[in-house]
């Protein structure tokens, strides 16, 4: 799965983050929770190497609870930062303002102590699309602030935002690395939606999800789509080969009526059934990299940094 995608404005707001991080404090890095390190993007490690940095576990409610757990105690074990955060809900934005004025205590000292009381706090948030920037910046200023959509990249202009009395936030366009290699993350990205639906081949992609989520969440399966009559009694290697998933999905097919004439199945159609349904929690709460598996997403993430 190739997948070429670095449109002209990214490269440009490259260059903007570089050029405004000479004004910030707090880089605030939104990754989502059930593809921590696929979410990751390498430049903004790169380019923010040397600014006190927080990592949002954003869309948490969409993740196993013990996996974001998990990857809070292992983040913090590389002495990173990270919160769990559900934008959507509002949980854990009181823990973000507590760990941004935690990361600052030492400067906020200093600054007192030359006599400036109320120093601002800057924050830079980043992410690659469809993390839920907006959603999070919507809901740490307690407001409609930004622009929130569902399609990737939504977010296209700079906004400086107040969140509190002396902390500030810059919202930026999502960015994305310029080339895809792996097809591990390409396919991480693409069940989340980061990467356009029409920039895949989407019932390869469900086919891949559909695949991994019922070698791991079989009872998510087949109880969403009530098949437990119909195939419940199979083994799980049974579906290990391309028919067999195949099969599944038309079992899928036929419980939600995506047929075509002539009693054919519609396999854009139950696609689509499938993706939709994951990436709104419909499934369940799933979690596609988890600190059992890290060492695989570590070293493909480690491929992505180091451009080998």
């Amino acid at each position: 799965m190739n997948i070429n995608w670095y449109p002209g404005h990214m490269l440009k707001t490259k260059k903007q983050i570089i050029e405004d991080l000479k004004l910030i404090d707090v880089v605030v890095e939104i990754l989502d929770a059930r593809i921590p390190l696929s979410s990751q993007n390498p430049e903004i490690a790169k380019i923010c190497a040397n600014k006190k940095h927080i990592l949002i576990l954003n869309k948490s409610d969409l993740a196993e609870e013990i996996e974001n757990k998990r990857w809070v105690e292992y983040f913090k074990s590389t002495n990173k930062v990270a919160v769990i955060v559900d934008s959507n809900s509002g949980k854990g934005i009181k823990e973000v303002l507590k760990q941004i004025e935690l990361i600052m205590e030492e400067d906020i000292q200093k600054a007192i102590a030359k006599g400036i009381t109320q120093k601002r706090i800057r924050l830079m948030v980043l992410g690659v699309p469809n993390v839920g920037k907006s959603s999070f910046i919507n809901r740490i200023c307690n407001r409609k602030s930004a622009i929130v959509g569902n399609k990737p990249g939504v977010t296209k202009q700079k906004q400086w935002v107040k969140v509190s009395g002396n902390i500030e936030l810059l919202d930026t366009p999502g960015v994305l690395w310029p080339k895809l290699d792996n097809e591990e993350v390409a396919l991480n990205l693409a069940y989340v939606g980061t990467i356009k639906d029409d920039l895949i081949i989407k019932v390869d992609v469900a086919y891949s999800l559909l695949k991994y989520l019922y070698e791991n969440y079989k009872t998510n399966i087949l109880e969403r789509y009530d098949l437990t009559e119909s195939v419940g009694a199979h083994d799980c290697a049974q579906y290990e080969e391309d028919d067999e998933i195949y099969n599944l999905m038309q079992e899928i097919a036929k419980k939600r009526g995506a047929l075509l004439s002539g009693g054919n199945f519609d396999d854009e159609k139950v696609a689509t059934i499938i993706l939709t349904e994951f990436r709104s929690g419909k499934i369940g709460r799933i979690t596609l990299e988890t600190c059992e598996n890290r060492q695989s997403a570590l070293l493909i993430f480690t491929r992505k940094f180091l451009n080998v």
